[in-house]
């Protein structure tokens, strides 16, 4: 006796035989790096991590078919048929793609960088529109936020190319070009003038296909005022990586999400004065706001009730906040990809010149605060999502970057089930989403990473990805970080 089908796949495999003639045409630059692309593929007797935080469950079959998650049944032999692919996953795990929501394309070069930390100005944004986007595939991200821009252009073109086909690499929430005031380091970031300058900025790249705008460290109240005003007629969200204006004052103005979890909050800084960049950035603030503290308990509960959304992006401050004479890992997979230069810089900035004068905050108690901070956040009933501002100098890098990140998460507090839903299904949420991606249920997209191990057991297994679902065609891991070894950092 044959084994039973149940008729929701069946009426699903049908419906995938009616798309088969829609399918998406990859290009012959694409092609290369898939692994598994077929109108039906069946992940058999694999453990199942759904992203919503519940409990991993084990010996699952998961059914793709037309892009889509068809059915998620008890695991059982399937044997291979006509456009059908079973894979055997005994031991592995899968869950959902990671929506990256601090993800740039750019890698931040400082020419001729030298052991005292020093190097020639300008400082630099290449942008990455080879490399970053395999990088973030390979690395099980398939949805990101470039969460600021300095190539906007460019990144459109690269969203068209890659939802075309024509490109491997995720889906991208364009963010436009960065809304900062009159001064910045980034000798590539614009400058606004005044809040109808940033009225008129809004408007332009709403109208050119950008999906989100991102405030930065030198704007004023009234032009991040004025730029919320215009974002949100046109339905369109504003983060912010502040300075300038603290969280208090943004969450105010009608923000909806702010960068770097608490690390870039300036509302108790001493020097403080309106709309000018406190001279130490927040690091005043962190150090006195405990996460048990009352000024902690009060903008957690002001976050929560505008519903304002905080990004953690603690890979970026980890090697800052290591306590003394420990370092981040290095993981040779990261080193194989990054440029011989990218790679000495890395090697450069983890080494603190002795010239350097001793931080006036201890970074290890700013770290460890705003890891305690996101958490109460998220226990509180915020919307936490995550990404590692991977903008280079080796030590963050998309993909990799990522991964850390959702480790981050677990040394913060929240248990590994926990930590990936932040990183999935939250960010969907905020992007809108969530009814298509950022869970493994039947009817969402089939972006899924198939990974060897058990994360929701051991966190550090999130790095073994080898295979990663995007709108159920299966892309080899191994093939993409080949296809960029030694570039990151060049293109």
């Amino acid at each position: 006796m044959g084994r039973h089908i149940p008729l929701a796949v069946f009426a699903l495999s049908c419906f995938a035989g009616s798309l088969a003639g829609q399918r998406l045409e990859l290009s012959n630059q694409v092609k290369p790096y898939v692994k598994v692309d077929a109108p039906k593929v069946v992940l058999t007797h694999v453990r199942v991590i759904d992203g919503t935080g519940a409990p991993a469950v084990e010996d699952q079959n998961v059914i793709i078919a037309g892009g889509k998650i068809a059915a998620i049944e008890k695991g059982a032999d399937v044997a291979e048929s006509a456009g059908v692919t079973v894979l055997n996953l005994h031991g592995y795990s899968v869950m959902p793609g990671i929506v990256g929501m601090h993800d740039h394309l750019f890698y931040i070069a400082k020419p001729n960088l030298r052991a005292d930390w020093k190097s020639d100005p300008p400082l630099l944004a290449p942008q990455m529109a080879f490399s970053a986007p395999r990088l973030y595939l390979a690395g099980g991200v398939t949805t990101m936020r470039t969460t600021g821009s300095v190539e906007p252009y460019a990144d459109l073109n690269l969203k068209r190319d890659i939802d075309g086909g024509k490109l491997p690499g995720p889906h991208i929430d364009v963010t436009g070009p960065y809304l900062e005031g009159a001064t910045s380091y980034f000798i590539q970031m614009p400058h606004l003038r005044s809040a109808d300058d940033a009225r008129e900025t809004v408007n332009y790249w709403a109208d050119r296909g950008v999906t989100s705008f991102k405030a930065y460290m030198n704007i004023s109240r009234e032009e991040l005022k004025a730029a919320i005003d215009a974002a949100h007629k046109r339905g369109i969200k504003v983060t912010g990586h502040l300075c300038s204006v603290t969280y208090p004052e943004a969450i105010e103005l009608g923000i909806d999400d702010l960068e770097h979890g608490f690390f870039v909050n300036t509302q108790l800084d001493p020097e403080k004065k309106p709309d000018v960049c406190s001279e130490s950035a927040g690091e005043y603030t962190l150090e006195q706001m405990t996460p048990d503290s009352a000024e902690a308990k009060s903008l957690i509960a002001m976050l929560v009730k505008h519903h304002v959304a905080i990004t953690s992006t603690l890979p970026v401050f980890e090697a800052s906040g290591m306590a003394a004479g420990e370092q981040t890992p290095i993981r040779q997979a990261v080193l194989d990809v990054m440029t011989p230069q990218a790679k000495q810089d890395f090697f450069v900035l983890r080494q603190r010149p002795a010239s350097l004068p001793r931080p006036k905050a201890d970074r290890a108690q700013l770290f460890n605060n705003d890891m305690g901070l996101e958490h109460e956040f998220a226990q509180a009933g915020g919307l936490l999502i995550a990404g590692p501002d991977p903008t280079g100098r080796g030590d963050v890098l998309p993909g990799f970057g990522d991964q850390r990140e959702i480790e981050l998460l677990v040394r913060a507090g929240f248990s590994p089930v926990e930590a990936i839903k932040v990183a999935t299904l939250n960010g969907a949420i905020y992007l809108g989403r969530d009814g298509q991606i950022g869970s493994i249920a039947a009817g969402k997209n089939a972006d899924l990473v198939v990974i060897k191990g058990d994360p929701s057991k051991q966190i550090s297994d999130v790095e073994n990805v080898e295979i990663v679902f995007k709108d159920g065609v299966g892309y080899d891991t191994a093939k993409l970080l080949e296809s960029v070894r030694g570039r990151y950092g060049q293109y």
